[in-house]
């Protein structure tokens, strides 16, 4: 009888050890999923600022296109009389959970936006033709969402299939002069 005892300790104790293991895996799986899920929230939210500031260069009122200064002319277009506005809401950064968007800018102008997290994406491939630009990057706040999209060229691959160098910035397309 004591004999038993002991073995139905023993497999209480496997027991909890395997549960925990358990645990400790969904737990992963679960961090994964979430990362994974806050990486497609970013390229959703980085296509809308995209497409934002695409709408905001291609609807001149009367003068040339142009780009906007800053992020809350997007929201309301101040060329315009009554409100016109390019995008709904200024979207919250969904990897660092800020408010705040590295904004890059030509001639003063904002041309696009990117996430200031240094941390590093899960994904590296696979992207769209308008992202393809974000293959092999080290960090989020390498994924910049710009208009056009191929405004910064990147470099062709090396004979290794790595990225040869670093970014070669394209020309800014000059404003149509009013006729």
């Amino acid at each position: 009888m004591r004999r038993q005892a002991g073995f139905a300790y023993i497999w209480t104790l496997l027991l909890v050890a395997f549960m925990g293991i358990g645990s400790s895996i969904a737990g992963e799986l679960y961090a994964t999923s979430v990362r994974r899920d806050k990486e497609r929230e970013l390229l959703f939210i980085g296509h809308e600022f995209r497409a934002a500031i695409a709408r905001y260069h291609g609807s001149a009122a009367a003068g040339p296109q142009m780009y906007p200064l800053t992020l809350q002319e997007l929201l309301k277009d101040p060329r315009f009389p009554n409100a016109k506005r390019h995008l709904r809401r200024l979207y919250a950064d969904p990897i660092t959970g800020k408010a705040e968007w590295g904004l890059i800018r030509v001639e003063g102008r904002i041309v696009g936006v990117h996430s200031l997290s240094q941390g590093a994406p899960m994904k590296i491939d696979h992207f769209d033709e308008h992202d393809s630009g974000f293959r092999h990057k080290g960090r989020y706040a390498d994924w910049t969402f710009v208009h056009p999209h191929d405004m910064f060229v990147p470099p062709q691959d090396g004979a290794d299939g790595k990225p040869a160098g670093a970014l070669n910035i394209g020309v800014l397309p000059r404003p149509a002069m009013p006729r």
